[in-house]
């Protein structure tokens, strides 16, 4: 029989807190994370990013990260976030859990900072292998003490919930006992040139879902969940935060960087996870979406989820208004936002909403809606089409 996936411990860090209750206490207090940049040195101070006000420094003297250590960023804020959901979960030994970690910048804030000084500086080379997105898993992983198995997942900002749905998939199969799974990136310049390229970042305070939406905001930071089957946790008399009891992965090949008009890829990957979790749409009581507030996205997405709930539409809204789009680390750091919405019985409000787009039968939440919520779905969907969606369930 297959057994559920019961969460046991979460952990976070992102622009609206360093911790699993500073991040609650922002969503409770409709508080952005959205700002100037202060940290990372770049041209473009026009765009507002979710950036983490804590330098790499300061992480390294609280994470005792030793001087002699490859470490970029993506990998401080993941150790940090990891730290606290192992230390939830009570988990003391770590060499025998598998880690599933999803990441897409890597090691490149380091790269573009040191490039330069590779010919010059004999003693920044180290951090040429430190780009790879597998390195970031392999550091974090070291610093952990883990040395069970350990694997990277890169699908750009559906890589969190793919690394959840990988580690899930690892527990049923009998081939980990213990997973902690989640993801991590952080901002660099070269992925806000990139976006800027693409023309959808926004100099404004992200619209999720607004008529008016000019573009995304780009945010940093990791999160982590501890995955057990609910037999392990249980027979350990661990508390359970909620369970994951569904999710979907997809691909509609259409373009590598939108969304098709009929949000096919989105809509097989929603469908994908209510039939993995056995349920009907109609059992969804909140949709935690994507929402990047781009014109292409949020269009798609929204054709999409109408597609699936058709006139039984749940409670939707986006939660990148809080903390920017964190690309690899998204899908994490919202399934602690939807376990959050479980726990504490409310709907998290989509910020800076104003106007409903006409195509769309729907608007999102604009304030904290205290209901019953049993059931979440959480979508991330990524280039190249990526798209999954992962069904969080109350004990």
């Amino acid at each position: 029989m297959i057994q559920r996936i019961a969460i046991t411990g979460m952990g976070i860090v992102s622009a609206i807190g360093n911790n699993v209750q500073e991040n609650l206490l922002a969503l409770t207090q409709q508080k952005s994370g959205i700002g100037q940049l202060e940290l990372l040195e770049t041209i473009h101070q026009k765009f507002p990013c979710g950036e983490i006000k804590l330098t790499n420094t300061h992480l390294v003297e609280v994470l005792k990260v030793k001087q002699d250590e490859t470490f970029t960023r993506a990998a401080l804020l993941g150790v940090k976030a990891a730290e606290e959901a192992l230390q939830q979960a009570k988990i003391s030994s770590t060499t025998k859990i598998a880690f599933v970690n999803g990441t897409s910048v890597g090691g490149m804030d380091y790269t573009e900072k040191l490039y330069q000084d590779f010919s010059k500086n004999p003693h920044t080379t180290k951090y040429i292998e430190a780009q790879h997105p597998g390195f970031t898993s392999d550091t974090i992983a070291h610093h952990l003490a883990i040395t069970g198995l350990v694997t990277t997942v890169s699908t750009a900002c559906s890589s969190g919930a793919n690394a959840l749905i990988t580690g899930a998939k690892l527990l049923k199969a009998g081939k980990a006992e213990t997973v902690l799974a989640g993801g991590t990136d952080c901002l660099s310049k070269f992925t806000l040139n990139g976006f800027h390229s693409l023309k959808i970042l926004s100099e404004k305070l992200c619209q999720p879902f607004d008529e008016y939406r000019s573009g995304l905001n780009l945010g940093e930071g990791a999160a982590y969940l501890v995955l057990e089957t609910e037999e392990k946790a249980t027979a350990q008399n661990k508390t359970i935060l909620g369970f994951l009891d569904g999710y979907g992965n997809a691909n509609d090949a259409f373009h590598q960087t939108a969304s098709s008009a009929t949000g096919e890829g989105s809509f097989l990957a929603m469908q994908a996870a209510l039939n993995s979790a056995k349920i009907n749409a109609e059992e969804v009581s909140y949709i935690n979406a994507h929402g990047t507030a781009t014109e292409n996205n949020d269009l798609s997405e929204g054709i999409a989820i109408q597609r699936i709930f058709e006139e039984n539409l749940p409670k939707i809204s986006s939660t990148k208004a809080f903390t920017g789009h964190t690309l690899a680390a998204a899908g994490a750091i919202e399934a602690v936002f939807s376990l959050l919405a479980i726990q504490e019985q409310k709907i998290w409000p989509n910020l800076n909403f104003k106007a409903q787009m006409p195509e769309l039968s729907f608007s999102p939440e604009t304030e904290i809606v205290p209901q019953k919520i049993e059931k979440v779905l959480s979508n991330s969907f990524g280039f190249g089409g990526n798209c999954s969606s992962l069904l969080f369930s109350a004990v």
